[in-house]
């Protein structure tokens, strides 16, 4: 390594390159919990609503069969939980409690597994922008730092390039932060709709479903 670069590397510069470096380590755990939530909501079968709800009207018309033969396919997250409600009004047809506390063990095993990594995502936000922050704050220093040592005209260009340098930091580390943000608000959205339409589909497997006008069905 040359030797004025070990000379010009001050206190300042390497906390401003770990901070470079702990920025680039972030976006990486973001974007690294994204891609791994998207496989993980693809395979374990995150949404399919539609498919659901057809499974249920099966159910409630009757063709309990069929209805139980789809569900044990474990296909998708709101038919393995409908596949526990069916089990329990089966096993106890006369406590409707035993398959509801089912359906609740098995949808919260299954928020547990939507839910790991999260707070990855969480950290993220939280800590990019003050990272950032950081940076420019020893960057400025650094900048300034100059004046203090300085003989005579201090060179304006020097000054504003250590200003840029110093500014970027935040700039990076409110990038990263909305780039987590975003992937984490979409996540948690899918997570909170999956929630309400498992407690839906528990309640309508058990109790039937409200027709539009109030009706049970």
């Amino acid at each position: 390594m040359d030797a004025n670069f070990l000379a010009d590397l001050t206190i300042f510069k390497i906390v401003t390159l770990i901070v470079y470096v702990t920025l680039a380590g972030l976006s990486v755990v973001a974007l690294s919990t994204g891609f791994f939530k998207f496989i993980q909501f693809y395979r374990r079968g995150v949404g399919g609503r539609h498919e659901a709800e057809e499974v249920l009207d099966d159910w409630l018309s009757g063709r309990v069969e069929d209805a139980i033969q789809v569900a044990g396919m474990r296909k998708l997250v709101l038919t393995r939980v409908l596949h526990a409600v069916f089990s329990g009004l089966q096993a106890r047809p006369d406590d409707p409690a035993y398959a509801e506390e089912l359906s609740r063990q098995t949808a919260l095993i299954e928020l547990a597994t939507m839910s790991e990594r999260m707070r990855s995502l969480d950290m993220v936000v939280q800590a990019a922008p003050m990272l950032g922050l950081l940076g420019t704050v020893i960057g400025m220093i650094d900048a300034f730092s100059v004046l203090s040592v300085t003989e005579g005209t201090v060179d304006p260009s020097a000054l504003a390039s250590g200003i840029y340098v110093a500014l970027t930091t935040t700039a990076v580390g409110l990038g990263i932060a909305l780039l987590a943000f975003f992937i984490a608000t979409w996540l948690e959205s899918r997570i909170d709709k999956e929630r309400t339409v498992m407690e839906a589909l528990i309640s309508a497997a058990v109790h039937g479903r409200v027709g539009p006008n109030g009706t049970a069905s």
